[in-house]
C-alpha cells in the first residue's frame, strides 16, 4: 500500500520537475524574442514594472496562503480528538465559519473597493491572527467567536488580495500576459507553499504534542505579512465616493454591484462557475478521505504522502496552465487567433468538464487506486482553475467594483457548502460527489454556450473588456 503512493508521488515529482523545466524554457525563449524589438521601447522599465510587482504581490501570497495551509491540516483534529467535541458539534463550528463567510462577503468586498484593498489585506492579517488565537482557547464562546471572524478573513483573502493584484496591474498598463503569469506563479507558489506546509505542521505537532501549536505558528506568520505588506505595498481603491454608499453595509455599493451582475450574462456565468468549482473543491475536502478509505483493504492510509500528491497534482495544474498561455497555437496567414478572453473562457470550460469526468470516476470506480488518480486529476484542474478564473474576473470585472463583485459571488459559494454539510456530508458522500459532477458539467456547457460563443464573434470588441 504504501509502495503505491510513495511511487505515485516520486512520478508526480518528476513530472512536476519535468513541466517546470519546460515552463523555464518557454519563458526564456518568449523574452528572448521580445526584448530586442521594445529595448528602445521602454521594454526594460516595462520588465521591470513586471517583476516588482511580482515580487511584492507574490512574497505576501506566499506567507499568507502559508498561514492558512499550516491551520488546515489540524482543525477537525483539535476541536474533535484534543478538546473531545462531539461530531456534531464540531460540524456546527464549521458551518458558522462557511455562514459567517457567506453574510460577510460582500460586506469585505465593497469595503475593499471603498476604503482601500491594502488596507483590508492589513485588516485580514489581524482578523486571522485573533482567529487563530481563539482556537487555542478549548471554550464554545470563544471557539465560535473565531470561527465568525474566521469566515471574515476567508472572504478577505479570496477577493481583496486578488483585487489589489489586478488593480495595480492595470494601473501600471501591464498586458494581460504578464497578469496571467503572476496568477499562474501564485498557484505553482501555492502548492509548493502548502506541501512545505503540510510537513512543518505535522514537525510541530510531534514535537510540541498539541494541535495547537500549528496555529500559534500561523500567527506569527500573519504578522509578518501584516509587516511587508504595510512597507511594500501601494494602496488603490475602487474608485471616488460617491458620498453615500449605504453606510457601514455599502447598501448603495452592494445595489449597484448587483444590478451590473443580473444584467451581464458573462458575470453570471462567471459566478455560477465560481460557486460550482470552488463549492465542488470545499466538500471534496470533506469527502476524499472517507472515499479511499471506503475502498482500501488496509486499515490505515498514508495521508500525508496522499495530500503531498495531491499538492504536486496543483503545481502541475498550474505549470500546464502557463503553457498554454505562453505557447498559443499556431495561425494561419491572414488568420487571427483567439482573444485573452476567449482562451481563458476555453480553459475554463474544459477545467470544470475535466473536474466533472474526474469526479464522477471517483464515485463510480470501485477501486481505491482509481479513485486516487481521480483526485489527482481534480486537483490538477484546481492548479488551472485559480489563474484562469483570476484572467477571466480582470477582464471582465470594472475596477470601480472589482473587490465587490469578486466577495458578491462567494455568497452562493457559501449557502451551496452549508447546505451541503447541513444535509450530512459524511453519510451521503458518493452523492455530494455525484451533484459537484453534475453542476461542473452544466458550469462547463453554460459557459461555452454564453462567454466562449459570445467572446469568439466579439473577439475584436473594445467593449469586452471593462474599463
Amino acid at each position: 500500500m504504501w509502495d503505491f503512493y510513495e511511487s505515485q508521488l516520486a512520478i508526480l515529482a518528476f513530472f512536476s520537475i519535468f513541466f517546470y523545466g519546460l515552463d523555464r524554457k518557454f519563458s526564456r525563449k518568449a523574452n528572448s524574442k521580445e526584448r530586442p524589438d521594445n529595448l528602445e521601447d521602454g521594454h526594460v522599465g516595462h520588465s521591470d514594472n513586471v517583476s516588482t510587482l511580482a515580487r511584492k504581490y507574490l512574497t505576501v501570497y506566499a506567507i499568507v496562503m502559508g498561514a492558512d495551509w499550516l491551520q488546515g491540516p489540524y482543525v477537525y483534529s483539535l476541536y474533535s480528538e484534543e478538546y473531545a467535541f462531539p461530531e456534531r458539534m464540531v460540524a456546527l463550528l464549521f458551518v458558522t465559519g462557511f455562514m459567517s463567510a457567506a453574510l460577510t462577503a460582500p460586506l469585505v468586498g465593497a469595503w475593499a473597493d471603498q476604503h482601500g484593498r491594502r488596507r483590508l489585506c492589513m485588516v485580514f492579517c489581524v482578523t486571522y491572527t485573533i482567529t487563530c488565537m481563539c482556537i487555542t482557547v478549548p471554550s464554545l464562546p470563544i471557539l465560535f467567536f473565531g470561527r465568525v471572524l474566521g469566515g471574515v478573513s476567508t472572504s478577505i483573502l479570496y477577493s481583496a488580495f486578488e483585487s489589489w493584484l489586478v488593480s495595480s496591474s492595470n494601473h501600471l498598463a501591464l498586458p494581460q500576459s504578464a497578469l496571467s503569469n503572476i496568477l499562474g506563479r501564485a498557484t505553482l507558489i501555492n502548492g509548493i507553499v502548502a506541501a512545505i506546509a503540510g510537513v512543518v505542521s505535522n514537525k510541530l505537532v510531534s514535537t510540541t504534542a498539541t494541535f495547537k501549536s500549528p496555529f500559534i505558528a500561523s500567527g506569527v506568520l500573519l504578522v509578518l505579512a501584516w509587516v511587508v505588506i504595510g512597507r511594500t505595498w501601494h494602496e488603490n481603491r475602487g474608485g471616488a465616493s460617491s458620498g453615500d454608499d449605504g453606510g457601514i453595509f455599502q447598501l448603495r455599493r452592494l445595489g449597484q454591484a448587483w444590478n451590473i451582475v443580473k444584467t451581464d450574462p458573462f458575470l453570471l456565468v462567471l459566478g455560477l462557475t465560481q460557486t460550482c468549482f470552488e463549492g465542488s473543491m470545499y466538500l471534496f475536502v470533506f469527502v476524499w478521505v472517507p472515499t479511499l478509505q471506503e475502498a482500501t483493504r488496509t486499515a490505515t492510509l498514508p495521508l500525508g504522502i496522499i495530500f503531498s500528491a495531491f499538492m504536486l497534482s496543483m503545481m502541475i495544474g498550474s505549470l500546464l496552465y502557463t503553457a498554454i498561455i505562453s505557447n498559443p497555437p499556431p495561425t494561419r496567414p491572414g488568420q487571427q487567433g483567439d482573444s485573452p478572453l476567449t482562451v481563458h473562457a476555453k480553459l475554463s470550460s474544459l477545467v470544470c468538464a475535466t473536474s466533472a469526468l474526474a469526479l464522477a470516476a471517483g464515485v463510480s470506480s470501485p477501486s481505491e487506486y482509481v479513485r486516487f488518480g481521480a483526485f489527482c486529476v481534480f486537483e490538477a484542474c484546481v492548479g488551472m482553475y485559480y489563474p484562469v478564473q483570476g484572467m477571466l474576473r480582470g477582464t471582465l470585472i470594472s475596477d470601480g467594483h472589482r473587490a465587490t463583485l469578486s466577495a458578491l459571488f462567494r455568497v452562493p459559494l457559501n449557502v451551496f457548502v452549508v447546505a451541503s454539510l447541513l444535509t450530512g456530508v459524511g453519510s451521503a458522500r458518493n452523492l455530494v460527489l455525484s451533484a459537484c459532477s453534475g453542476i461542473l458539467g452544466f458550469s462547463a456547457i453554460m459557459t461555452g454556450l454564453v462567454i466562449v460563443r459570445k467572446a469568439s464573434k466579439a473577439s475584436h470588441s473594445d467593449s469586452l473588456r471593462p474599463a
